[in-house]
């Protein structure tokens, strides 16, 4: 599909851009939510599931990589599943990316909140999530490299942070701690983490959102995938491993700030190092929420220049060549859900829809393999058909479990993208997409 060059996007990103926006925008899950995981199945059940999902994310970055630097638009997967099956795959996987880079947003502003909370008792909750909004959007409206720029250097101190924060736990891990109670629900508590899991790793396939704005695209999306993926299984296996085995899982798997509470078991609530590490917490979370808006204003702005939203959603500002009106959309969307879910069931929700789209991805990784033989691939998936093969399978093994453990939730998903289907069918728009 071709772009409309007076709606394109400034080209500014670096690698090491790259890497800041893909470690970024999945940080924060190393700072909160995978923790409800332990709510369902147990330190080891819950290790087990990461480990399951951390195979699907490395064979899926090497094999979405392919399709980011042979179609390197904003639109993401839902360019990939145009180009692959026509408007229904594009249908389905920009519904998928939509629903996954809009929920995310909320759940990492309540967590900002809850951390700022914790601080600091007099702040509420909602209040600061409510801020962050507004201050996130207005740092996106001036320039995707002045947003890049902020991302770098939130991320290092974020990653940097993290670093520390292993390195004070580690010496009080207990393995005695971490194998109690280790699979208090059996093998279906391992399912039913599946989600939480994901959350280490959810939006980091939002790198493909800003490939428009990308210099040498061919060359520089995939470094920032491969060496993004590298750090992010690095610090999601130790922040959970070393966290389970300084306390009860028990104590900690219900909580929206669990590194804070480990520290404060470790080191003392009152203790400066427990206050200070809370406070430069935010960083963690600020770098994820400040991708994660990156990323839903992108998808909107490319369903909107593709036909899929109203045509207003797909401007430019002239100034600052920045999607606008589409930062603004999302954020009334992500505040409107602040006020009706609670966290667990904001990751849930965001974890279904990226399942969805990596399976539609992988799908048309194949099409496109016969149908685009010719298609210019500056890289090709290593150990083809085998890894997007296997990404395609243990992501259906999640959405089947998400299904069965969250069946009213998946309704309510499934059902918004039949009648988006049905509205988009009955007003005939499905002829000229």
């Amino acid at each position: 599909m071709p772009v409309d060059q007076t709606t394109s996007l400034k080209k500014v990103l670096k690698p090491i851009h790259l890497w800041a926006i893909a470690v970024g925008l999945v940080i924060s899950g190393e700072y909160f939510g995978w923790n409800y995981g332990w709510g369902v199945s147990g330190t080891v059940g819950f290790l087990i599931a990461t480990l399951v999902v951390t195979v699907m994310y490395v064979t899926f970055i090497f094999s979405f990589t392919e399709l980011t630097t042979s179609i390197p638009q904003a639109g993401g997967p839902f360019s990939y599943a145009h180009r692959a099956f026509g408007w229904w795959g594009g249908l389905i996987a920009g519904y998928a990316t939509l629903v996954e880079f809009l929920v995310t947003p909320p759940a990492i502003a309540f967590a900002l909140g809850s951390y700022s909370h914790f601080l600091y008792p007099s702040l509420d909750v909602l209040h600061v999530a409510f801020a962050c909004y507004a201050i996130f959007i207005v740092i996106n409206l001036l320039g995707i490299k002045e947003s890049a720029t902020f991302s770098l250097v939130v991320t290092l101190l974020a990653v940097i942070e993290l670093l520390i924060y292993i390195g004070i736990v580690a010496p009080h891990f207990s393995y005695q701690t971490f194998v109690t109670d280790p699979m208090p629900f059996g093998w279906p508590g391992v399912f039913a983490a599946l989600p939480f899991a994901i959350w280490f790793y959810l939006a980091i396939e939002g790198v493909a959102m800003v490939a428009e704005e990308v210099e040498d695209p061919k060359r520089t999306i995939s470094r920032g995938y491969i060496y993004g993926i590298l750090t992010l299984v690095i610090l999601a296996l130790a922040v959970m491993i070393f966290t389970g085995g300084i306390a009860n899982w028990k104590l900690l798997s219900e909580i929206d700030y669990p590194l804070p509470a480990a520290l404060g078991i470790v080191l003392g609530r009152d203790s400066s190092l427990t206050q200070l590490f809370a406070s430069l917490g935010l960083f963690g979370l600020i770098a994820s929420f400040h991708g994660t808006v990156i990323g839903y204003s992108r998808q909107i702005f490319a369903l909107a220049r593709s036909g899929y939203l109203p045509s207003f959603l797909g401007e430019v500002n002239a100034k600052f060549q920045t999607p606008h009106w589409a930062l603004l959309a999302g954020g009334v969307a992500g505040c409107a859900a602040l006020m009706l879910g609670t966290t667990d069931q904001v990751i849930i929700l965001a974890a279904l829809g990226a399942v969805v789209m990596y399976m539609i991805s992988m799908v048309s990784l194949f099409v496109l393999r016969k149908k685009e033989p010719a298609l210019e691939r500056p890289f090709s998936v290593p150990l083809y058909p085998f890894f997007p093969a296997v990404a395609l399978i243990l992501a259906s093994i999640c959405l089947i479990a998400i299904i069965y453990y969250n069946f009213v939730m998946s309704l309510w998903f499934f059902g918004g993208l039949i009648v988006v289907t049905i509205f988009i069918v009955l007003t005939g728009r499905h002829k000229v997409l």
